[in-house]
C-alpha cells in the first residue's frame, strides 16, 4: 500500500467515527508513523508503506479512534513556534494560552515564576524570548515536572530555569517581577461537558480545582503580593466567564491597573494586574 492509500483509508476511518478535523489528524499521524516532518509528507505520499510504518500508522489511528489527543500519540505539540513534549501527565498546550505569553512579553522582566507549569511551555517560551531573564516553574505533579525539565533541556535553557514541586507558592522563596499561571479553572459541574480528548486523557488535577473553578485563583491572589516585587505584574489565564471574578480577587489584594484581555475569538482569556510601586498600605500580603 502506498502512503497516499494509507492516508485515504485512515482519514475515512476517523471521519466515519465523527472525529473533527479527520484529514489533518490523519496527515499528522501518518507523518509520525513515517518519521518525516509534517511539512514533508507530500513528498513521500507515492512511496510504498513498509510493514513497520503501516503497523505504526494503524496503531496511531486506533489510538485516535479511542479519542486520545494527537499530541499525546505523536508525543509533542507546537506552541509559540516550538515543539514541546506532551504526555498524559500534562495539559496539551493550547493556542489560546499564547495570549498569555504575548501579554507577558509586552514588558521586560528579569525573574518570572510560572505556577502550575505543566509542560513548561509558558515559562520556556518566555525565557527563550527574554534572554536575560531567569525563571522558576512550580507544579504539584512530579510527572509533569519531569516533562517540563525535559522540555527545558530540549530548548537549551541551562541554568536560567529551575523547577520545584509544590502547591502554588508553598515553599517558594524570593520575589519575582512577573507571575504567570494557567491554573485549573473548570468548574466541577462543567467537567462532564468536556470532549473525550480532554476529559478522558488529560490530568484532572490540571483541569479543575472542583467547586466553582475559582479556588486556584483565590490561592494565587492571596499569595502573589508577598512574592511579587513592587511594580511587578501578574498574568492569569482564565475561562471565558471568569474575568470579572478573577479581577475582583486581585483588586481585593491591592493590585492596580487590572485589565481583562480577550483571545482571538473575543472571549475573556487573561487577567492582568500590577502591584503598586509603593507597598505602604498595599493589601498584597
Amino acid at each position: 500500500m502506498s502512503a497516499q492509500a494509507a492516508l485515504v483509508a485512515g482519514t475515512r476511518r476517523l471521519a466515519a467515527a465523527g472525529i473533527e478535523g479527520a484529514p489533518a489528524d490523519a496527515r499528522r499521524l501518518l507523518a509520525h508513523a513515517l518519521g518525516v516532518a509534517p511539512d514533508r509528507l507530500t513528498l513521500v505520499l507515492q512511496d510504498a508503506m513498509s510493514d513497520a510504518a503501516q503497523a505504526a500508522f494503524d496503531a496511531a489511528i486506533e489510538a485516535r479512534l479511542a479519542r486520545r489527543p494527537v499530541s499525546q500519540i505523536v508525543g509533542e505539540r507546537m506552541f509559540w513556534g516550538r515543539a514541546f513534549k506532551v504526555t498524559q501527565d500534562t495539559l496539551d498546550p493550547r493556542p489560546e494560552t499564547e495570549i498569555l505569553v504575548a501579554a507577558a512579553l509586552e514588558k521586560p522582566f528579569v525573574k518570572v515564576i510560572d505556577l502550575g507549569t505543566g509542560t513548561g511551555c509558558i515559562l520556556i517560551s518566555l525565557l527563550k524570548s527574554m534572554n536575560f531573564a531567569a525563571g522558576l516553574g512550580v507544579d504539584l505533579s512530579p510527572a509533569a515536572l519531569a516533562v517540563a525539565r525535559e522540555n527545558a533541556e530540549r530548548h537549551g535553557l541551562g541554568n536560567r530555569v529551575r523547577f520545584q514541586q509544590g502547591n502554588w507558592f508553598a515553599g517558594v522563596e524570593g520575589r519575582f517581577d512577573l507571575i504567570v499561571s494557567n491554573p485549573p479553572y473548570i468548574g466541577a459541574d462543567e467537567m462532564a461537558g468536556l470532549s473525550p480528548e480532554v476529559h478522558d486523557w488529560e490530568p484532572h488535577l490540571a483541569l479543575t480545582p472542583g467547586g466553582d473553578g475559582l479556588d486556584a485563583y483565590r490561592a494565587i491572589a492571596r499569595g502573589a503580593g508577598s512574592r511579587l516585587m513592587p511594580g511587578g505584574r501578574i498574568l492569569l489565564e482564565i475561562g471565558p466567564t471568569q474575568g470579572a471574578a478573577v479581577a475582583a480577587l486581585l483588586a481585593a489584594q491591592g493590585f492596580e491597573r487590572i485589565a481583562i484581555r480577550p483571545d482571538l475569538d473575543g472571549r475573556d482569556r487573561v487577567v492582568e494586574g500590577w502591584k503598586p510601586v509603593d507597598e505602604i498600605g498595599c493589601g498584597c500580603a
